[in-house]
């Protein structure tokens, strides 16, 4: 085979692999990168569902306004019940960035200790959960406090206990 030949086959094989790459990029995202915003969170939020999210609700507070909510889409979308932002949701694991980054701006803030105990920030837990004057803050940060998961309870999801959906919505209120 000659050179020339060869050249022409590599350019060849180069063209139909970058066609063939198209396959592969996540155009859902290119899409959401290159359209304008919406002119209002309300706007913002009704697009995310196009982009695939079942639900989506978004809590924006600023100094000296009242808390806002905004939701679109769906809670449950086999029952259709609509997103709503004073319902629990299965978060998970995403949790951890939240809680993480928000111990650790208190902490540099001096307005928590990673060495006091739950008991010392919340006497009312004393009682309630095993060792809270032995499980300190550092520990619940590191998930080695030993308390259990209780939403691993089977069930739990499907009938959650009642005073933790009152204490969610005296949060919300608040």
């Amino acid at each position: 085979m000659t050179k020339k030949k060869t050249k022409q086959i590599l350019r060849i094989v180069f063209i139909v692999a970058s066609i063939a790459s198209l396959a592969f990029v996540p155009w859902v995202i290119v899409r959401a990168w290159i359209t304008p915003l919406p002119d209002t969170v309300q706007e913002q939020v009704n697009d995310a569902i196009e982009y695939g999210f079942d639900g989506i609700i978004v809590y924006v507070d600023q100094a000296g306004k009242p808390p806002e909510f905004y939701a679109a889409g769906w809670h449950d979308r086999k029952n259709k019940i609509p997103a709503n932002p004073k319902v629990l949701f299965k978060i998970a694991s995403i949790s951890k960035l939240y809680v993480a980054a928000a111990v650790a701006k208190l902490v540099n803030n001096k307005q928590l200790s990673l060495d006091k105990t739950l008991a010392d920030y919340l006497p009312e837990l004393a009682g309630s959960i095993e060792n809270a004057d032995k499980i300190t803050v550092r520990m619940m940060v590191q998930h080695r406090s030993g308390i259990p998961n209780f939403t691993d309870t089977p069930g739990y999801w499907k009938n959650p206990p009642k005073d933790n959906r009152e204490n969610l919505e005296l949060v919300l209120d608040n």
